[in-house]
């Protein structure tokens, strides 16, 4: 593996460094020929995904990232307005473009809708309303939306990281709780889930999200490494048994893996325990994600590289 590049670049560039599509070479090309106009690749592609719901709901929200796919998604529609893919694309691309202010919620609720009617054992627009109420929404349809997507899929990677960040909100202001139901809830999803289920990293979720929170509120330092958040008994229970899962199952072939391996390089350099993130960190390779380095209000590029370096250097 190259060295780590130089330290200090600006936001901006940072911001360059971190690429959505993570690992999947086939979701980067579809990606690039729908920003000119060909989705035919794009319907190909979602095609061949079939209901892998995990795998598809990760490249529909990778692609429905960019302000243009909704207007190429129309022009698909026009060309094939009974297609599904077609339909939830267009749905999770407005949800976008209304996160992002850019389009009021409403069209996108409708679009969701339309693409749940049209598929309904897909839990992939139930997965864009679920992120629309995150943001804009009240709690309880939240939950109900969180339910309507275990309905289709109870395993649903993104869908169980939207609702440990939102349950990691709920009583900011209550400081450091070893109990706090966030805890609860990512232990309850991960017992339930087979054994080689990449829900098992998800306790650790759960305490990085609950940082973020108590360093955003000022309860806790804003330094993740200095802040005990990781020193406590039941955290280093808590990264020990994700730590041993990953050595066990390894779950690489999970389109959202790369994800769970950024939290757990995160806990481990927090914890001090550089053998075993310079291990993950060979792993993730370029493959960065802007969460959990950026908790609570770090340059998550800087924050990764410094990190990286760090635990290669000391291992």
């Amino acid at each position: 593996m190259s060295p780590p590049p130089p330290l200090g670049r600006g936001r901006k560039r940072a911001a360059q460094a971190f690429d959505a599509a993570l690992d999947d070479a086939e979701l980067g090309a579809a990606r690039s020929a729908l920003a000119q106009g060909r989705w035919q690749a794009v319907r190909t592609l979602l095609a061949r995904t079939g209901d892998e719901w995990d795998r598809r709901g990760h490249r529909v929200a990778v692609l429905a990232e960019p302000s243009h796919t909704a207007a190429w998604t129309r022009d698909w529609l026009l060309a094939e307005p009974e297609s599904a893919d077609a339909r939830v694309l267009l749905g999770m691309a407005l949800v976008q473009r209304a996160l992002r202010g850019e389009e009021k919620p409403g069209p996108a609720r409708e679009a969701c809708r339309a693409a749940a009617a049209l598929a309904p054992a897909d839990p992939t627009p139930w997965l864009g309303l679920l992120l629309l109420e995150r943001a804009v929404g009240e709690e309880a349809d939240v939950v109900r939306l969180f339910d309507e997507v275990r309905l289709r899929h109870p395993d649903h990677h993104h869908a169980h990281h939207v609702m440990v960040a939102a349950l990691a909100e709920r009583h900011a202001d209550a400081g450091p709780d070893p109990l706090h139901e966030v805890y609860d809830f990512a232990n309850w999803a991960a017992e339930q889930a087979p054994a080689d289920s990449p829900l098992a990293i998800l306790p650790v979720v759960a305490h990085a999200e609950r940082y973020r929170v108590l360093a955003g509120a000022g309860l806790t330092p804003a330094d993740p490494a200095a802040s005990g958040h990781w020193a406590g008994r039941r955290a280093r229970q808590v990264m020990k048994t994700a730590f041993d899962w990953w050595l066990e199952w390894g779950q690489e072939g999970h389109p959202r893996h790369m994800i769970d391996l950024n939290y757990l390089a995160h806990a481990k350099h927090c914890q001090g325990r550089a053998a075993e993130a310079a291990a993950l960190f060979l792993r993730i390779g370029d493959h960065a994600t802007p969460a959990p380095w950026s908790y609570p209000d770090h340059d998550p590029c800087a924050a990764f590289r410094t990190a990286r370096a760090t635990a290669l250097g000391t291992a």
